[in-house]
């Protein structure tokens, strides 16, 4: 790109082919569903959609509905609770807490083809391979096997065999996909993380108890693995994380709060976007003095005003 900055509302100007980057969260993938009005309303079409997890779903639906893709999943969200998605395994189901029962009929009733290449806009679901812990990126071949594997919660969801692999959840090898958008030929990226991992950690002392503990660990592993791929590929490409503006989140099966976590989501984001400015590569995302966009050599862009973290 050249040095002067775009206009704010003008994502189409972004360098092509842009690829959405949809992250997991489970329960917070609603934010996903605000900041899509969010850019729906800035007039963003992504050339390509690469999902993980949650984000492979939600990812899945909006490539299969581009026309109106946050209205879909808006619809979809509003009827989701616990027990549908997450509904309990029978006493033998050892390879997870919960079945894919639930999951399937959320696939199946989402109005999507059955082969990955039938989508409208071309999509990508990453998982990992659980035999050798590589990569696994599923841009053909059955949707549904595909999505239920970027899904399988290492333990709370039972592991998915396709094409000859047993495969898990993306989220264990890139929970927010940049590397995987950038290799497939993305030259720019505009980022839907659920924000709690991708925010700036802030400093704690964790209680004593073994959940905690064991909590805030997955936090800050989550943490650096997010933060080195973001700044990895912010330095070949522009890469665009949007905020999501929530401070306080729901526990991880709670559904009842999704409308909260899109409309926050919607402001946050739209607010954000107002007021973007890119000029080349470089991370580019809500103004946090601990998040400040590095472009190549370590050089801060300029933030959005009013940005809110």
């Amino acid at each position: 790109m050249g040095g002067a900055p775009m206009k704010a509302a003008d994502l189409r100007a972004l360098p092509r082919p842009v690829a959405a980057v949809v992250g997991g969260g489970g329960v917070l993938g609603a934010t996903h569903v605000g900041v899509g009005y969010a850019l729906e309303r800035h007039g963003f079409v992504p050339d390509m959609i690469i999902g993980t997890s949650v984000g492979a779903l939600t990812g899945a639906i909006a490539a299969a509905h581009p026309d109106r893709a946050a209205a879909w999943l808006d619809e979809v969200w509003s009827r989701l609770s616990r027990r549908k998605v997450f509904p309990l395994g029978l006493p033998s189901a050892r390879a997870g807490l919960f079945t894919d029962r639930g999951l399937r009929r959320l696939i199946a009733g989402a109005e999507l083809p059955s082969r990955i290449e039938e989508l409208p806009v071309p999509f990508t679901a990453v998982a990992m391979d659980l035999d050798t812990g590589a990569q696994a990126l599923l841009d053909h071949g059955d949707l549904e096997s595909a999505l239920l594997a970027s899904s399988a919660i290492p333990g709370v969801l039972p592991p998915v065999p396709r094409d000859g692999r047993t495969l898990i959840d993306g989220g264990v090898v890139a929970y927010v996909p940049v590397r995987a958008a950038w290799e497939a030929g993305a030259a720019s990226v505009v980022v839907l993380s659920t924000g709690r991992e991708s925010g700036a950690v802030r400093p704690m002392i964790p209680r004593r108890g073994a959940g905690a503990i064991a909590a805030r660990a997955g936090l800050l592993l989550l943490h650096h693995q997010i933060e080195r791929d973001l700044h990895d590929v912010s330095r070949h490409i522009p890469t665009v994380v949007l905020p999501t503006g929530v401070a306080e989140w729901p526990a991880p099966w709670d559904f009842g709060q999704s409308q909260r976590l899109i409309s926050t989501a919607s402001r946050t984001a739209g607010r954000f976007l107002d007021g973007l400015r890119v000029s080349g590569p470089g991370l580019y995302r809500a103004d946090d003095p601990a998040n400040t966009p590095a472009g190549p050599g370590g050089t801060a862009h300029s933030l959005v005003s009013g940005a809110v973290q």
